[in-house]
């Protein structure tokens, strides 16, 4: 099992900058990649970006340039870093872990909101 706590996230203005972040506990030793996603309002959640256990990272055309994911191993956590944000980012954001045996887990959520 594999728990995921998010903070960050909260208000800003366009052209702002947040980060959120997603500290993992448990069985983190099989997590394979962590990946993030957001949900706006009436839309389907979309995925943002994801990085592997290599440290690769892979993004969405929307967020590229602007969005980056990291990760600190000592802390367990990853990060997602967003630049020059738009409205159009205003959603709730989710970190998700996946593990072997297509063992998946997924945070609580944080809202982010960019005014414009």
């Amino acid at each position: 099992q594999v728990q995921l706590v998010q903070s960050g996230g909260g208000l800003v203005q366009a052209g702002g900058s947040l980060r959120l972040s997603c500290a993992a506990s448990g069985s983190i030793f099989s997590i394979n990649v962590m990946a993030w996603y957001r949900q706006a309002p009436g839309k389907q959640r979309e995925w943002v970006g994801l990085i592997n256990s290599g440290g690769t990272t892979t993004y969405a055309d929307s967020v590229k340039g602007r969005f980056t994911i990291s990760r600190d191993n000592a802390k367990n956590t990853v990060f997602l870093q967003m630049n020059s944000l738009k409205p159009e980012d205003t959603a709730v954001y989710y970190c998700r872990a996946v593990g072997p045996k297509a063992s998946d887990y997924w945070g609580q959520g944080t809202q982010v909101t960019v005014s414009s």
